[in-house]
């Protein structure tokens, strides 16, 4: 489902433009919730809000909220000052997509076709410009500046609570347009969710045992498609396509890339082969005991960087205290760190392991002031992914950027590809073959304890 985050511009203790009694704050407000109401209503649609009542907002938390929930848009809605009259748009005035540009021309069409000759409303057109929450989102951002707060004509029409209807579902129109929102269905359709079709019924059994050993109930229901026999995994229906479209969701990350949604009397494709059970790499927990002892961690690294800080006691006694695999946590800090020489965004100095906070070139992430609380902010930033409980008693919490994580959104390493890394596709599957060549060069190091060993013995 698309995700589309709302920003009503100021709020709080700043008021943005002001003008007698004015101010900008509370208009941008009144029309942000209006779009997202008709959006909901009308499309099926995962509508996120910066802001819904009068509180303070700084331009870094907007657009970290949009990043960290990987929004699909940004739209900013604010209003204008100092000088003018009407409405205009803004993307960035940097490198930006063409489907950026094609969103701002369809949003600013549809919004002018409504109000302009209604309302007299002088067009200023589509621009460009340096602000923060279209230059530090990544994801396509719009911002739009309904009319001047200081213009006496234009307060005029601001303050006609049928021009702030208008134009709130003109915007929401040109966004449903601009991103092909689907439309939501009819009262009393049922969506069902199928997990497989198969010809052959035992393949149909092998997935229903597999959706239950991952806590998902199904069960085979016998179709006739075109004329041949197929046996579908149902795994829930619902009178919600959200609630269907959140359950197909949850069996693709479990590893079933082919779920698929059907409402009463639909043939859809039936599924032309079994999908193939998810790999070891797609398995691999987050959660789980730490295998490797701490000198065993040291040592690996410093085979390629004898340089390297002892980390190891750390990544160890955090990762059991929170029950992360504390040695692959320590795989990851050396795929971000490049073997703790740092030669990316992050700084030796920051004791930062994992990258966190750093979005790109000027914003190394942030610090901390040991590498003990570094590497604690590392395991706790993990937990916050893997895990919905509290911080385990005792501990405090460290890492900044844990609050803004959806809780339990990643089982597994593979499931960080796209989420702690961005686009990310092979970010976990980095992290486990340096820890597969952990695992490896420690079972060597062993071998040759052993074959020492036995030398030693054979001596005597």
């Amino acid at each position: 489902m698309t995700t589309i985050v709302i920003d009503p511009g100021h709020g709080g203790n700043d008021p943005g433009a002001t003008y007698r009694n004015a101010q900008e704050k509370n208009y941008n407000l009144s029309i942000a919730l209006k779009v997202r109401d008709y959006l909901q209503k009308n499309h099926n649609v995962n509508i996120l809000m910066t802001r819904t009542s009068d509180i303070t907002k700084s331009l870094n938390e907007r657009s970290s909220f949009a990043n960290v929930k990987n929004a699909d848009f940004y739209l900013s809605i604010h209003n204008n000052a100092a000088g003018g009259r009407g409405f205009e748009s803004y993307i960035y005035n940097g490198t930006v997509s063409q489907q950026t540009k094609n969103y701002q021309t369809i949003i600013h069409n549809e919004i002018m076709s409504a109000v302009r000759q209604k309302y007299g409303i002088t067009d200023r057109g589509q621009k460009r410009a340096n602000f923060h929450v279209l230059r530090e989102t990544e994801m396509n951002a719009l911002l739009l500046e309904v009319l001047f707060v200081d213009n006496e004509a234009d307060l005029k029409i601001l303050n006609n609570p049928n021009f702030i209807s208008d134009v709130s579902t003109a915007i929401a129109k040109g966004v449903a347009k601009a991103l092909s929102l689907p439309a939501k269905s009819p009262e009393g359709v049922l969506y069902k969710v199928i997990a497989g079709s198969f010809k052959d019924r035992k393949n149909a059994k092998d997935r229903v045992s597999f959706l239950l050993s991952k806590g998902i109930g199904s069960f085979i229901a016998p179709t006739m498609i075109t004329g041949t026999q197929y046996y579908r995994v149902q795994a829930g229906a619902f009178a919600k396509k959200e609630n269907a479209e959140e359950q197909v969701n949850k069996i693709k990350e479990i590893g079933i890339p082919g779920a698929f949604i059907i409402t009463e009397g639909e043939e859809a494709p039936p599924e032309p082969e079994p999908t193939p059970p998810p790999t070891p790499e797609e398995l691999f927990t987050i959660n789980g005991n730490t295998l490797l002892h701490a000198h065993q961690l040291d040592d690996f690294v410093r085979t390629v960087n004898p340089e390297a800080p002892s980390l190891g006691q750390y990544y160890v006694s955090y990762g059991k205290a929170y029950g992360i695999r504390g040695d692959a946590a320590y795989a990851q800090a050396i795929h971000e760190t490049d073997y703790f020489r740092f030669t990316g965004l992050v700084n030796k100095e920051q004791n930062n392991y994992a990258g966190i906070g750093a979005t790109g070139p000027g914003n190394p992430g942030v610090s901390f002031a040991t590498p003990e609380i570094g590497v604690h902010a590392h395991i706790q930033h993990l937990y916050a992914y893997s895990s919905t409980n509290t911080i385990p008693a005792g501990f405090q919490l460290v890492d900044p950027r844990f609050n803004l994580v959806t809780r339990g959104i990643a089982q597994t390493w593979t499931e960080l590809n796209g989420r702690w890394a961005v686009p990310g596709t092979t970010y976990g599957q980095s992290i486990i073959s340096i820890y597969r060549r952990m695992l490896n060069h420690t079972i060597q190091e062993l071998d040759q304890q052993k074959q020492t060993l036995n030398d030693r013995l054979d001596e005597l």
